[in-house]
């Protein structure tokens, strides 16, 4: 893991097209801006873990229903 130090104004930039910029420090917050192109996705780690969640749920196979549906063209 890279750690850096910045302060408010200050970024960093990823792969030459991605900016992350400090706007605020408040307490134990700070807020970051994000530049990148609208191909790149940008989600909070909860939400990301979220999605990968529910793309494996929905790729799993009951292979009872499976079975059932296949019956259905057996001759």
């Amino acid at each position: 893991m890279l750690v850096l130090s910045r302060k408010i104004g200050e970024s960093v930039i990823i792969q030459n097209n991605i900016k992350i910029t400090v706007l605020e420090i408040s307490g134990n917050q700070i807020k970051l801006g994000f530049e990148a192109p609208d191909d790149v996705p940008i989600y909070r780690q909860e939400v990301y873990e979220r999605i990968v969640s529910e793309n494996k749920s929905a790729v799993e196979i009951d292979r009872n229903s499976l079975k059932k549906f296949a019956s259905k063209f057996k001759r």
